[in-house]
């Protein structure tokens, strides 16, 4: 039995959810660094703190989380990305020299496609985030 795409999935909400052991300096990393608007905040929830982020429209948001025990998470690999298509390169640079001066510089991706169009950056936690100069990829169907 193969299985079809469903063409109008009904989903309401995308969260990206990821553990932390320094939640406060990956928000500001996100928030401030980036730009993106916090939307969410929870505390104390079965021992866990939270965060949740906002992208484009808010139907789509980044979640980190904190457990008061702390989280044993796994270290990420180079190409653990979160891309974020940004067709404003004036936009770009902005985010890169807040960051700088944030103390996180550019480094080179792992993946040599990224580097014509993008500048990727690692968040507090290692995990990586590519600012890419374009408007994204085409969602047409062949």
């Amino acid at each position: 039995m193969s299985l079809t795409p469903l063409d109008n999935l009904p989903l309401s909400q995308v969260r990206f959810a990821r553990p932390t052991n320094q939640l406060e300096r990956v928000v500001e990393f996100y928030s401030h660094g980036i730009g993106l608007p916090e939307i969410g905040r929870f505390e104390g929830h079965d021992g866990y703190d939270g965060v949740m982020l906002g992208l484009p429209g808010h139907s789509y948001h980044l979640e980190f989380t904190q457990h008061r025990d702390g989280c044993p998470a796994p270290a990420p690999n180079p190409d653990h990305l979160l891309v974020l298509y940004i067709p404003d390169e004036k936009a770009i640079d902005q985010i890169v020299q807040r960051l700088g001066a944030m103390g996180y510089p550019p480094v080179p991706p792992e993946n040599p496609y990224w580097k014509a169009l993008g500048v990727t950056i690692e968040d507090p936690d290692g995990w990586r985030v590519v600012l890419m100069n374009s408007p994204g990829f085409s969602t047409t169907r062949t």
